[in-house]
């Protein structure tokens, strides 16, 4: 009986001390991490604001929907797998690939699919569009588009929003770092946010 007791006692206090060390110590501690300053904005999702507002987050790719498709002013991220149209917008609350092959069927004329429309919004020749333009990511919500895509969009976002040809190529050059998509790239939150702001009228 004074073992079974014994047993019992060395458990509840295994049991009580790892409730305090996993359950209050533990969490606490990533907590105090999280609070250092450089860390905190990632640990909170490295959500962007303007004017105190939340407008979405500097790692999550959300495309754009204009008022108006036939005067689009604003630059466009990566297609999704997982939307329904084919160029988007996608899902934020869900991502993923699509987990076709480049010899699928399926794949293959999405991807014909967006060049041609990417190709008629832009006005240029279906040749002329980068393949980030027209593939979508392992997650479907990139934020970031290559340089090139970003230069196709240039002269639209333009000619939709009344800014200069060399005003926007600069809000692009402003906004273009090493974090893209394995090369440079511009991050299109940040870039239409800039551009709302050089162009307040957009929408």
């Amino acid at each position: 009986m004074n073992v079974l007791l014994k047993q019992t006692w060395a458990g509840l206090r295994l049991l009580i001390a790892m409730t305090v060390l996993l359950g209050v110590v533990y969490p606490l501690g990533v907590w105090a991490v999280s609070r250092i300053p450089g860390l905190q904005g990632h640990a909170e999702g490295s959500v962007v604001t303007q004017n105190g507002q939340a407008v979405g987050s500097s790692l999550i790719g959300i495309d754009p929907v204009p008022a108006d498709p036939a005067h689009d002013p604003w630059f466009h991220n990566r297609p999704s797998a997982g939307s329904k149209d084919v160029l988007g917008p996608g899902d934020p609350s869900t991502s993923g690939p699509s987990n076709k092959g480049p010899y699928n069927e399926d794949l293959t004329k999405a991807i014909a699919q967006r060049r041609e429309l990417i190709a008629k919004r832009e006005g240029v020749n279906p040749g002329e569009v980068p393949a980030d333009a027209v593939t979508a990511s392992a997650s479907g919500l990139d934020p970031a588009i290559s340089v090139a895509y970003a230069d196709l969009q240039v002269l639209r976002v333009a000619r939709n929003t009344g800014l200069s040809e060399e005003k926007v190529r600069q809000v692009v050059a402003d906004n273009t770092t090493g974090n893209g998509i394995g090369v440079p790239g511009v991050n299109v939150l940040q870039l239409n946010l800039a551009v709302h702001s050089a162009a307040p009228g957009a929408h």
